[in-house]
């Protein structure tokens, strides 16, 4: 159902990801088919983008000459390479061309894009990448997942205010609840930074429940779970490599006798249910969050699943208004 929506133009790496251009264009696709007042610009090589935009309604092909590449140092690429699809999708952002960019290229040369391109909300330091974390209960946001492996306290409290304006738009929830990752309860636990940033947060972040440890996360027990990136990281690929050992035990183990074949067909419907939950293609790319225009970044395994979702969520960032809540709920706490 799309009658009624705002319209939101998502710019798209055509040669972003390890599948591209394959998996981006069908991903293209069925964004365009799942919503119909999304529209599309390409950026790519020509003999790419543009036999596929003539094809295609609600698409502009805007040609580039240059690819940065995964193993490319990704400021230097950013700076040598100005007509790079990834480059090029930024500017258009700036320019106005488009309200979102999404790639599943290099992150670090998203980063750099991104800041370089659109610029930083004022009052935001450092950019945050977030993610959505599937739970038992309703997913959660986690951020920093990476753009900022050291950090001060105060820009944990920077992350939280952005997470909430992104959970208010994404997992639609009016008043989120914020949790600090931490090695305990208590406030006093953890390292300076935690303890300090603990402080920062109980006085001056709106729903903030305490700290939250990591057996805690797969429990949703906050709306927003807020760290430094080098923490983050580390967690999201803990959390992901879980789920994919977990699911290939389970498949091995449903498979592996005539009788729990025939068992797992009985539980085939609600297996796929816990595989798409689990599964971060259906949650889209995660947001560089305190920039001045909505930056989706996929991961560079996204498959047209991914792609499709990581357009979904552009859009949703784009009609929420993620940009300008941000800067009102950052412009807020510097006040």
């Amino acid at each position: 159902m799309t009658e009624g929506r705002r319209p939101a133009r998502v710019c798209v790496d055509a040669v972003g990801g390890d599948y591209a251009p394959r998996e981006v264009l069908d991903g293209v696709t069925r964004a365009l088919a799942a919503d119909l007042a999304v529209e599309i610009v390409l950026t790519g090589p020509e003999e790419f983008i543009v036999p596929f935009a003539k094809k295609q309604d609600r698409v502009t092909a805007y040609p580039t000459t240059e690819v940065i590449q995964m193993d490319d140092h990704p400021a230097s690429a950013v700076r040598s390479k100005s007509d790079s699809s990834i480059v090029v999708g930024c500017r258009l952002v700036r320019e106005g061309e488009a309200d979102a960019f999404f790639s599943a290229g290099s992150t670090g040369a998203c980063m750099a894009a991104a800041t370089l391109m659109m610029g930083r909300i004022a009052g935001v330091a450092r950019p945050a990448i977030a993610t959505i974390i599937p739970t038992m209960t309703t997913p959660v946001v986690l951020l920093d997942v990476g753009a900022n492996a050291d950090c001060k306290p105060e820009h944990l409290v920077a992350f939280a205010h952005m997470g909430i304006a992104y959970a208010q738009i994404v997992l639609d929830v009016s008043e989120p609840t914020v949790g600090l990752l931490n090695i305990g309860e208590e406030p006093t636990k953890g390292s300076a930074l935690a303890i300090e940033a603990y402080a920062l947060m109980h006085a001056g972040v709106p729903g903030f429940c305490g700290n939250i440890e990591g057996r805690d996360v797969f429990a949703g027990a906050a709306d927003v779970i807020v760290t430094d990136g080098f923490t983050g990281n580390v967690a999201l690929k803990l959390l992901e490599g879980t789920s994919r050992a977990l699911l290939s035990q389970v498949k091995e183990a449903m498979t592996s006798s005539m009788v729990r074949r025939m068992a797992a067909a009985v539980l085939a419907p609600s297996l796929k249910r816990l595989k798409n939950r689990l599964d971060p293609d259906t949650y889209g790319g995660a947001p560089l969050l305190g920039v001045k225009g909505v930056c989706i970044i996929g991961h560079g395994s996204s498959n047209h699943t991914a792609v499709a979702a990581g357009i979904r969520v552009a859009a949703q960032a784009v009609r929420g208004g993620l940009t300008d809540r941000i800067a009102s709920a950052v412009d807020r706490d510097v006040s």
